[in-house]
């Protein structure tokens, strides 16, 4: 059988309406959690997760292996085999299934994510650091390359979400660094704009996920950071900025009294996009956007958010109908397939070329 994550499993058995997938994946054992039935059968809960996806199985008293199974724990990486199914209601089933322990190899290699997944998010990274590098205020570019020299490895790790867009291992590279593209293609057109504390801003709008969201070294399971919960990612990061602009300032107060803008100005402003990325004090933001970079901010994260929530729905919701999709929350409705993008056949293309 085929060795594949979770999401192509997920993917082949919503093409196959109903049949059967035979396939292997590698996951962690996120939890195993012992149950009762409603009519009082007893069974094991096991929620399985990989770079980018994660699954339940339910494991029966009868089953040959659930003595095996309630003994797993959140340091277990095993190997599934079976078929799987898409079932309209409980999601993505496994049928006739068995497991292995990984070896020591098999679980370093899942932990890197799939090779397509770490190829992508190795470019994104180096996006992120070449556009902070491309950063022409001196103190916004000495600020973000002291912070993803300190807290690159974990910034690496974070998700940019725990549940509803880049929620996995890595997202919040994905995130960032789509979200400093799209602010480099639209500066040019509002150039009212001031790119570097946009870029800036965007570094640091979700900087505190870095304790938020946390995967720890070894595994995808997301740990709760007493921090995360008590403070909050908005609080952290205005924290974090502070941080650092402290000790960058001791280090170079004469020459930053010569620069214009103020420094105090860049700092206030910088922490305003942070506070501000929300957009409503409702949403969490302790203050609503207040200058163009903080609108922008705004509406490009929320832009990339919504359209990863479309992406990962047309892949995990239950179709409703042909291009129809039950809804993915927060998003507002069911969710419709994208109009295909025209294609010109060759004989229309022929014909064009003689007119």
């Amino acid at each position: 059988m085929d060795l594949l994550t979770l999401t192509e499993i997920r993917r082949a058995a919503s093409r196959t309406s109903g049949s059967a997938v035979p396939a292997r994946v590698h996951v962690q054992v996120e939890s195993a959690a012992a149950k009762t039935q409603r009519e009082g059968k007893p069974y094991c809960e096991l929620v399985l997760a990989d770079a980018c996806d994660r699954m339940k199985l339910r494991v029966w008293s009868d089953h040959p292996n659930y003595k095996t199974c309630s003994g797993l724990t959140p340091e277990s990486f095993i190997e599934l085999t079976g078929e799987f199914r898409q079932h309209p209601q409980f999601g993505l089933e496994a049928d006739k299934w068995m497991f292995r322990p990984l070896s020591d190899q098999e679980t370093k290699e899942l932990l890197e994510g799939p090779a397509d997944l770490r190829a992508k998010q190795a470019t994104d990274w180096e996006f992120i650091v070449q556009s902070i590098d491309g950063i022409l205020d001196p103190r916004l570019r000495a600020l973000t390359q002291m912070f993803v020299n300190e807290w690159g490895d974990r910034f690496r790790r974070a998700a940019a979400a725990r549940k509803y867009h880049h929620a996995r291992r890595g997202g919040l590279v994905e995130h960032t660094a789509q979200m400093m593209r799209v602010a480099s293609e639209i500066a040019p057109l509002y150039p009212q704009l001031n790119l570097d504390l946009l870029i800036a801003g965007i570094l640091f709008h979700d900087s505190g996920k870095l304790w938020e969201n946390q995967f720890p070294e070894t595994g995808f399971v997301m740990d709760f950071d007493e921090l995360g919960e008590l403070v909050g990612h908005i609080s952290i990061g205005l924290e974090v900025v502070n941080l650092l602009w402290r000790k960058l300032s001791a280090d170079n107060a004469d020459l930053w009294k010569t620069y214009v803008p103020s420094s105090e100005d860049v700092r206030l402003h910088l922490l305003h996009l942070i506070g501000a990325h929300h957009g409503q004090k409702e949403l969490g933001s302790p203050v609503e956007p207040k200058t163009p970079e903080a609108m922008a901010l705004h509406y490009i994260d929320n832009l990339d958010s919504k359209l990863e929530m479309f992406a990962a729905g047309y892949t995990t919701a239950q179709p409703l109908a042909p291009r129809i999709f039950d809804r993915v929350r927060p998003l507002p409705g069911n969710l419709v397939k994208s109009l295909e993008k025209f294609r010109q056949s060759a004989a229309q293309h022929s014909r064009d070329k003689l007119l």
